[in-house]
């Protein structure tokens, strides 16, 4: 393709040049449009009545949209006076057929294609209409349904569907069958259709490890059980918690269940609010998996986090009949509101007592544990530390405020570890042991208000924490070693999808 003015000749001086274009027209006699136009070149015959309101033009717009109505008024031929008109009559007898044949209509309204001829004397009425000589039926066993009850509704006889259910009663052991269990059953050719068809076979999934088929042999109904073999190799996913730890978890592949499981046990040992979106959650959830191709998954195993404040490791065990959550020492989970802020000996208890260096009867209203200068002394339970000084008698004195109204008191301490308005978990080291104030050696004065009235800190649930041991502990630890050794469901992908191809041997 070209332009136009891209051919061109050079006539030597090159200023001149010759361009190819459309010829010229022939000259053609003027109309009187063509003159009208020349004279009024801005004429409208229906001018836009929305510009130039109130102008001349707008006036002739105006006056043409009037006469243009009253013209299609006066052609109208009114409600009084109906445009008559006639109506093709309606087809019957063969033209009617003849041009249904060549038309087009719904199948639902009974349509037809094609001329149909009737039956002629070489086509004779059955006596008797012939039945299939195998039916497949299939039948679904719902709630405090019968099971003779739903093989009848199948079309099993009654006889025949009370001797199908003995057999399968013998197969199970205890007959019982889930609902929601589909049941597939053939039934065979009667000879009398009054007769109900015979069960020629059925079969259903008792279990997901056990299928039950009965089949008809030469001596009647024989029931079969087809065991299936399953691979009870747990499920390891692994995955970075990102935004949310649950919404991760679940797009990794971890069923909802599951991942509340392991929400539930993390938070036992760690707040979530320290869960970092850099962490990695990994859960062992048991599996079995059927040489069908079903897959059940079961409880949750393991629940680990790589945390960067510290790791936490957690492995489902049964002991004594219920089943606990211990870290990978076999240490369980601490039960109760509080814990000994010391371990020593208790000198002195909550009430009236003997002063040992005032000598006179006065109100003690904590515990004094006696324990070797400078131990650890920690907290009894979360909270926020509201006072750490300097108090008289009790010398170096810390208070925590924690949930439900309660208040701990540390008296005589010998140094702090944290300050006012820190905030302590549980079992956190608070200070060390001292002799500081009125006493009469190492000790701690440990106290406990409610509301603020001291109460008996003995009368306290004290935290519980439950270890294994002995062969128990080697047992547990085996197990955790053979769950953390299993590849994650990602790293068993990467290695199918790895593995090449084995080609044909030419």
């Amino acid at each position: 393709m070209f332009l136009r003015n891209d051919l061109a000749f050079d006539h030597g001086s090159g200023t001149g040049a010759i361009s190819f274009g459309r010829l010229p027209q022939a000259d053609r006699p003027r109309t009187f449009a063509d003159r009208f136009r020349d004279r009024f070149p801005d004429f409208e015959i229906a001018p836009d009545l929305g510009s130039n309101i109130g102008s001349r033009e707008w006036w002739r717009g105006a006056a043409t949209c009037a006469g243009l109505c009253a013209l299609t008024v006066l052609l109208a031929p009114g409600i009084s006076r109906p445009i008559l008109s006639e109506s093709a009559p309606a087809l019957t007898g063969s033209e009617w057929d003849a041009a249904q044949t060549q038309s087009i209509s719904a199948l639902a309204l009974g349509a037809t294609t094609g001329k149909h001829s009737p039956a002629t004397s070489l086509v004779h009425p059955l006596a008797d209409t012939p039945e299939r000589p195998i039916i497949q039926a299939s039948a679904l066993v719902g709630h405090g349904d019968d099971l003779a009850a739903v093989l009848r509704r199948a079309g099993v006889g009654a006889d025949e569907a009370k001797h199908a259910v003995s057999l399968i009663d013998t197969a199970l052991g205890d007959g019982s069958i889930e609902p929601g269990t589909r049941l597939a059953l053939t039934l065979g050719r009667r000879f009398d259709k009054s007769q109900p068809r015979p069960l020629e076979k059925l079969a259903f999934r008792a279990r997901f490890d056990l299928r039950v088929e009965l089949e008809r042999a030469e001596s009647g109904l024989v029931a079969h059980r087809i065991p299936i073999a399953i691979d009870h190799t747990p499920l390891r996913i692994t995955g970075r918690v990102g935004g949310s730890l649950y919404r991760s978890a679940r797009a990794a592949g971890a069923p909802a269940r599951a991942v509340e499981a392991y929400i539930k046990a993390i938070a036992s040992r760690l707040p979530m609010s320290r869960v970092d979106s850099n962490d990695t959650f990994d859960l062992v959830i048991e599996r079995a998996r059927a040489e069908t191709g079903e897959v059940q998954l079961g409880d949750l195993m393991y629940a680990g986090l790589d945390h960067k404040g510290g790791d936490v490791d957690l492995l489902r065990w049964d002991k004594g009949g219920k089943s606990a959550w211990y870290d990978r020492k076999g240490v369980g989970e601490t039960t109760g509101m509080m814990v000994m802020p010391v371990q020593g000996r208790i000198t002195s208890t909550f009430g009236m007592r003997m002063h040992p260096l005032l000598h006179y009867k006065r109100m003690h209203k904590g515990l004094d544990i006696a324990a070797p200068s400078g131990s650890p002394i920690r907290a009894a339970a979360a909270g926020t530390v509201i006072f750490a000084g300097r108090a008289g008698g009790y010398g170096n004195l810390m208070k925590i405020r924690h949930s439900s109204g309660y208040v701990t008191v540390y008296g005589h301490m010998s140094k702090f570890a944290v300050r006012a308005g820190a905030h302590v978990d549980r079992g956190q080291r608070i200070g060390s042991v001292g002799s500081t104030g009125i006493s009469t050696g190492p000790h701690v004065h440990y106290e406990v208000q409610k509301n603020g009235r001291a109460i008996n800190p003995q009368g306290v649930s004290y935290a519980t924490t439950d270890r294994l041991g002995g062969s128990a502990l080697s047992a547990f630890k085996a197990k955790l070693s053979k769950l953390l050794a299993l590849p994650s469901a990602a790293e068993q992908a990467e290695a199918v999808a790895a593995k090449p191809e084995h080609s044909p041997k030419g």
